[in-house]
């Protein structure tokens, strides 16, 4: 029997991934039944089951997917600090390339937020890739204060968990309020906000 190339493997697994995405927009997580998947990629249950045994297992397949693509996009961000860029600029160039390159709708992710509350499972992976997100963001406040240009007196976690709070919030208003609105809006609300010149 002839052996599969590691290449088939992954592209069958995102194809699996793929489409119960699509299920999952969709539908939401608890109205898809792995029945849903399975027509919807087009595959057996044996080929489907060969890599997930379950749909929350997909569930956390797509979390992960998702947060390597967020969390590696930061952390490229974080790794060349050279030119320093505004905050705002560096948010928001990342959530365009993140947005170009992901596969699902900001509403997916909402969803994939509300069920960590009942897979734990899936909170431990969400907490590992929020971390992750916190760190590339503490790096580059830790940055901006080594070169004197942001106040050496705030916390650079805090400018991580606020930075944090607008790319959620941005996410937030895409699923829910404005589908087409651009990352741009963070890079010229951020530069407004920090250009306050306050007596």
């Amino acid at each position: 029997m002839a052996r599969v190339s590691q290449e088939h493997l992954d592209a069958r697994r995102r194809q699996i991934v793929a489409g119960a995405a699509r299920c999952f927009a969709r539908d939401g997580f608890h109205a898809t039944s792995m029945q849903d998947v399975l027509r919807e990629t087009g595959l057996s249950a044996g080929a489907v089951y060969r890599y997930f045994p379950s749909k929350d297992a997909i569930i956390v397949a797509l979390a992960l997917d998702v947060l390597r693509q967020v969390g590696g996009a930061f952390s490229e961000a974080a790794a060349h600090p050279d030119p320093p860029a505004q905050p705002g600029d560096v948010l928001a160039d990342t959530l365009n390339a993140v947005l170009a390159g992901l596969d699902v709708p900001p509403s997916l992710i909402l969803q994939v937020w509300a069920e960590t509350l009942r897979n734990p499972e899936l909170d431990a992976v969400l907490q590992r890739g929020i971390a992750g997100v916190l760190a590339s963001w503490t790096t580059i406040a830790e940055n901006y204060q080594r070169r004197g240009l942001m106040r050496a007196d705030v916390p650079p976690e805090h400018v991580a968990r606020t930075i944090l709070a607008c790319a959620q919030g941005f996410l937030v208003q895409r699923a829910l309020i404005a589908p087409d609105l651009p990352p741009d809006v963070l890079r010229a609300g951020l530069r407004g906000l920090t250009s306050l010149t306050l007596d």
